[in-house]
């Protein structure tokens, strides 16, 4: 067991170190705060947005329809947070495995002595932590505008909504490792997860149009409809379970696509 775990830190290290020392990887943060943010001050100080919206609620007096403004910017915002990151987490999955394949590295991986499903839990440990750092900014920016709400919002709803970000992004990212075993080109495997993740997205909406049983089944597998539940507060164990069987069923292929390799090399 000390093996396994000294092996599985140093693949996380490993990986880490690779994204903190990538310009393209701080070029994808780059982007994801500079949008991430202009979505949070346009929800909070544009014409339309939450703030006026109080505005002009507490000018109507008490005829007016009382607003949660943190929770209803929450629920937006982490909405709008959940789709951008289906466009950047592609591109943070996309080098995990090709990258090795085009410089010739991971047949030493497929053939060395730690298991495919350390090294698949090491990279995926290693990109979620990448992207649990480009959420610190915005999550301590939220914090700092909910400071001055009156009543005081409850962090737990705040915490709840990113945990469930969290959880998306580590279901994706494992289902985006596959597909990255699979080709030596970066911008293939992205175009793949994407189209994958956008399947995953909308397919509440083909389930609508099945029938029974089949259109059940496929609204379970849904990302939207459980994300859209922690951007609530509600902790939902069926999301919960969802969204770890995605992570448990990416590094399971994963590992079934370097075991083909190595295979085809002995």
């Amino acid at each position: 067991m000390k093996t396994l775990l000294s092996n599985l830190m140093a693949i996380y290290r490993r990986e880490l170190q690779s994204y903190f020392t990538s310009p393209f990887a701080y070029i994808i943060a780059a982007v994801f705060w500079l949008i991430g943010g202009l979505f949070l001050v346009t929800l909070l100080l544009s014409p339309n947005g939450i703030i006026a919206q109080v505005s002009a609620a507490d000018q109507l007096g008490a005829g007016a329809q009382a607003i949660d403004a943190p929770y209803e910017f929450l629920k937006i915002y982490l909405n709008l947070l959940g789709s951008l990151s289906m466009f950047v987490l592609p591109m943070l999955s996309m080098g995990l495995y090709a990258e090795e394949r085009k410089q010739g590295t991971l047949e030493l991986l497929a053939t060395s002595p730690v298991t495919n499903w350390v090294v698949a839990l090491g990279k995926l440990l290693g990109v979620v932590t990448f992207y649990s750092a480009m959420l610190l900014p915005l999550l301590i920016a939220e914090s700092v505008a909910f400071a001055s709400s009156e009543p005081a919002f409850s962090p737990a709803v705040l915490l709840m909504g990113h945990f469930g970000l969290l959880l998306l992004a580590a279901g994706v990212l494992s289902l985006g490792m596959f597909i990255s075993s699979l080709s030596e080109s970066t911008v293939l495997a992205a175009v793949m997860t994407f189209g994958l993740v956008l399947l995953l997205w909308v397919i509440d909406a083909i389930a609508a149009d099945l029938p029974g049983v089949i259109g059940d089944a496929l609204s379970h597998l849904s990302l939207l409809s459980h994300y859209t539940d922690f951007t609530q507060g509600i902790f939902d164990t069926s999301g919960l379970i969802l969204f770890v069987s995605y992570v448990v069923l990416g590094l399971f292929l994963t590992a079934q696509s370097i075991d083909t390799l190595r295979f085809q090399r002995s």
